[in-house]
């Protein structure tokens, strides 16, 4: 491995958490490990380690770049990571506002529902 990989893990542990970077490398296969390390060392190892823009301001970024594309499915995993990366709901809010208006009502309308459901069940889980 690595420095950029030894470095986008450890990232990627930060901002996703242990448990969730857990069950993923317990599912890599040899079939997807290639993409698995692409993503560790381009996305953690290098956006996401970098220190340009602070880790709330990547998180904001990354969940308006995922609603104006349509990739929902990742947009729960990113809204816990808020609980790490320091953006709040409200901020979510606000690149979702962005959204709407520069990528479409629709796309920002499904990617709002998804929130508000993620930060329930987080909610629910620091209540339980």
């Amino acid at each position: 491995m690595t420095n950029r990989y030894d470095a986008g893990m450890a990232v990627r542990r930060s901002v996703l958490g242990d448990a969730h970077v857990d069950r993923a490398e317990a599912a890599r296969t040899d079939l997807d490990t290639p993409f698995q390390t692409l993503i560790t060392e381009g996305a953690w190892g290098t956006v996401w380690a970098s220190d340009a823009i602070t880790r709330r301001e990547r998180s904001m970024l990354t969940l308006a770049l995922l609603a104006a594309t349509g990739n929902f499915e990742e947009i729960p995993m990113h809204i816990r990571a808020t609980a790490q990366t320091g953006a709040t709901a409200r901020d979510v809010m606000e690149a979702f506002q962005h959204v709407a208006i520069y990528a479409g009502v629709p796309r920002a309308n499904h990617a709002i529902k998804l929130a508000k459901a993620t930060f329930a069940e987080m909610e629910a889980a620091d209540n339980a």
